[in-house]
């Protein structure tokens, strides 16, 4: 072959690489790997929807909520689950071949990354001890698995109906044969300190294939009885004729019965067409990581973007079922409820399962509200629901359970901030009485992180008698986070956002209650010392003190990060610091401290143990700091702001390894959400929770982004934010035009974005002070 003739061929390749890569949709970018090694038991998302119930995905360790799920490092397949969910676990299964129950119980198989292929609704990997490939998709409630038997082995599938799984244990079981083709049954998941009832989870299995023989086993031993195989170590095993390589199973999950379970199942799934419901999965994927379009920077930035974007819609999850009916056990009791029906008989929404909204305010608040808005109102009736069904409005429940997890009101800025964004499809006078009374005595800020039995561990009297909450409390313990300091910011915040709400509903009483309290935050500031500090309860300063001791009065943080948590009255934050530009310096002064320790105490869950870590002045891989980037700009300094955001951004929030991306914290979208929203420039200080909520401006790390607006929602078809010169050096906003306007603030309102338009802004490698 001549030369002109390699280099045309080369060329054409080359084109072709170019083209396919320039193809490449959102789902194609996103790399579920990332912090894979680090990650808890719901973290790691293959085969599931969007916010769906069933996340169908391997699990290579099975015991812990932080040691557990997928884990990259580890080097065998125990089960494939299809539920991983806060406090929950459920149904886990795995296709085997040759194995006698007598012999051993240990179905895990190695397998190698090498032939794994994971992506937003997909899973594929081969079992190397049986030589099965293994490939999983789903719909929302239905998990659909398709597995290859090697020629002429024997084809099985294990149930596993006890044991260790996840965060909880599995303590009781049962299966059902309903015909040669079909099987039913539930699972009882323990409980845990922090879901203290015992919650069912139904299952319907469905098969393409007869099932030629059953066996089982239990505490009592191996049995081929169906009726015996139950309790805390059980489990059924499936036999199947092996003339065809080729076997499928659908699995329907419901929360409400096994009748359920199965309508679940035949109503999303009546066909079997894996293909189909693997590109189904797909594209759903692609239309909601769409809405974001990013332009430039480099393919490794775009797959860590969509990443981000990905994980922002998950591990908070659907619990009701697709006619509606959902469990309620806010009482203890496990009772059967119906979501309200729309004119067309359909569902009005969904219900949830999720973590806390600690931290939402700086993430979700922002990025949900704004590119998701159907979920944000799906959310807020949800939580309504709960309202509704056991007094409160929840912080995070699980599976129709309150779990009271972390501390304070922390539903109330995501709810005021849909509220003053317009999103409004929900009864706002119930969510306001519901607000109100989680922020007065009886109410969910009385209760510490997992308090059940009592409502003492939230200091809430003292709040309101002395006007913070002390460190310790006097009456003991009865909850997780009882430190003083932390839960008086919390309060003042919240207390400061319920005030908007009131203003916006004329409530003029209820708008001086909240602001009034708002200004708690100046009693735990010590002038002496400069920091917010714990109170002994006769109002004296706790001694010794030390503002980088972790968890000592500071909730997941120490005292000079608690320290900057006033998003809503930052100016009288620096009043206390001496003026904003001592505060100034002196946020300066601990970002520059912080960047020497990448910005994180650790690189794991597991590493913020380390004494060194937990000292640092500034933590982004956890939420209570997660603010402090751009309380500069709102101090005056907006170069400051645009300099540490994109540091933070380039240190934490670019790996793509398995090694590292939120440092095994991610709490269910809330750091993808921040990652995102960091990228793209845009943040809310006091979480959107002031009337037409500002948006302050940062520093995009691409050239152009595009954010599809939804139009049931907001007057605007895009909003879009180009870049001139950006750069890796150039990180500073020269000059910022909005609509052909010069906007000297660096700041947004949310009627002006939503309504669509341009921002235009030049990146220089100079400050523009």
């Amino acid at each position: 072959m001549n030369l002109r003739l390699c280099l045309t061929f080369l060329f054409f390749q080359l084109s072709l690489l170019a083209s396919a890569q320039s193809n490449l949709t959102p789902a194609d970018l996103v790399n579920p790997y990332v912090d894979s090694k680090n990650s808890r038991w719901f973290f790691f998302n293959t085969a599931t929807r969007p916010f769906g119930m069933v996340n169908l995905s391997p699990d290579t360790d099975t015991g812990g909520a932080w040691g557990s799920g997928y884990r990259y490092d580890s080097d065998s397949i125990k089960g494939l689950s299809h539920v991983h969910a806060w406090q929950l676990s459920a149904l886990s299964v795995l296709p085997v071949s040759g194995v006698s129950l007598e012999a051993e119980r240990n179905f895990a198989s190695p397998f190698s990354h090498k032939t794994e292929i994971v992506q937003p609704g997909y899973h594929r990997l081969i079992l190397d001890r049986y030589g099965i490939n293994i490939e999983l998709t789903s719909t929302l409630r239905v998990g659909l698995h398709r597995y290859t038997f090697p020629k002429n082995s024997q084809q099985q599938i294990m149930i596993r109906l006890g044991g260790m799984l996840g965060p909880s244990e599995i303590i009781d079981g049962e299966i059902i044969q309903i015909n040669k083709t079909t099987l039913q049954g539930h699972i009882i998941i323990g409980p845990t300190v922090r879901r203290p009832n015992d919650t069912p989870i139904f299952f319907a299995i469905k098969l393409n294939k007869e099932i030629s023989e059953i066996s089982g086993w239990s505490e009592n031993g191996v049995t081929p009885t169906l009726s015996e195989i139950r309790g805390k170590d059980s489990g059924a095993l499936l036999t199947f004729d092996n003339s065809e390589n080729e076997l499928l199973m659908k699995v329907g999950i419901s929360y409400v019965s096994a009748e359920q379970a199965m309508l679940n199942l035949t109503t999303e799934l009546a066909h079997w067409d894996f293909d189909q419901v693997r590109e189904e999965s797909f594209a759903e994927w692609n239309d909601y990581l769409g809405r974001v379009k990013v332009e430039g920077a480099t393919e490794k930035d775009r797959r860590r973007f969509y990443t981000d974007l990905f994980h922002a819609l998950q591990g908070r999850r659907t619990i009701s079922d697709v006619n509606g009916y959902y469990a309620d056990l806010t009482s203890g009791t496990h009772m059967t409820k119906q979501i309200p029906l729309d004119t067309t008989g359909k569902p009005k929404f969904r219900h949830f399962n999720s973590d806390s909204f600690w931290g939402a305010q700086w993430t979700i608040n922002t990025l949900w509200h704004l590119v998701y808005p159907e979920i944000t109102e799906e959310f807020v009736n949800s939580m309504l629901q709960y309202y509704q069904d056991g007094g409160l409005i929840p912080r995070g429940p699980s599976g129709g359970n309150y779990t009271y997890v972390m501390t304070g009101a922390s539903s109330t800025p995501f709810i005021v901030s849909a509220y003053q964004k317009g999103i409004r499809g929900y009864e706002v006078e119930m969510a306001y009485e519901g607000l109100k009374k989680n922020h007065r005595p009886g109410g969910i800020m009385e209760k510490a992180g997992y308090e059940h039995k009592t409502s003492l561990g939230g200091g809430l009297s003292y709040y309101l008698q002395n006007g913070y909450v002390p460190w310790p409390i006097p009456e003991g313990n009865f909850g997780y986070h009882q430190d003083g300091p932390s839960l008086t910011l919390e309060y003042a915040y919240q207390d400061w956002t319920l005030a908007q709400l009131a203003k916006a509903l004329g409530d003029a009483a209820g708008e001086q209650e909240f602001l009034k309290r708002s200004e708690n935050y100046k009693n735990t500031f010590d002038s002496e010392s400069g920091w917010m500090r714990p109170r002994n309860v006769d109002g004296s300063w706790k001694t010794p003190f030390d503002p980088y001791e972790y968890n000592a009065g500071f909730n997941e943080a120490n005292g000079s990060q608690g320290t900057w948590f006033v998003p809503h009255d930052l100016d009288g934050l620096a009043d206390l610091m001496g003026g904003k530009e001592k505060a100034i310096e002196r946020l300066n002064r601990s970002f520059e401290e912080s960047e020497k320790l990448g910005f994180t105490s650790g690189t794991s869950h597991s590493q913020e143990t380390h004494p060194e870590y937990r000292r640092i002045p500034i933590n982004y891989g956890n939420q209570p700091s997660i603010q402090t980037a751009f309380i500069f700009h709102k101090l005056g300094r907006p170069d400051l702001t645009q300099y540490w955001s994109r540091a933070i951004v380039k240190r934490i929030y670019s790996d793509l390894s398995p090694e590292n991306g939120y440092n095994g914290d991610e709490d269910q979208g809330l750091m993808g959400s921040l990652a995102v929203l960091m990228k793209i420039g845009l943040f809310q200080m006091n979480g959107g929770t002031e009337a037409d909520p500002a948006y302050q401006i940062g520093s995009p790390i691409f050239d152009k982004i595009t954010i599809q607006l939804n139009p049931n929602y907001y007057s605007g078809k895009e909003f879009i934010i180009k870049t001139e010169s950006n750069s890796p050096s150039n990180v500073f906003v020269k000059s910022a035009n909005w609509k052909n306007q010069n906007l000297g603030n660096l700041e947004l309102s949310h009627s002006q974005i939503t309504g669509g338009g341009e921002l235009k802004l030049e990146m220089s490698e100079s400050p523009n002070k």
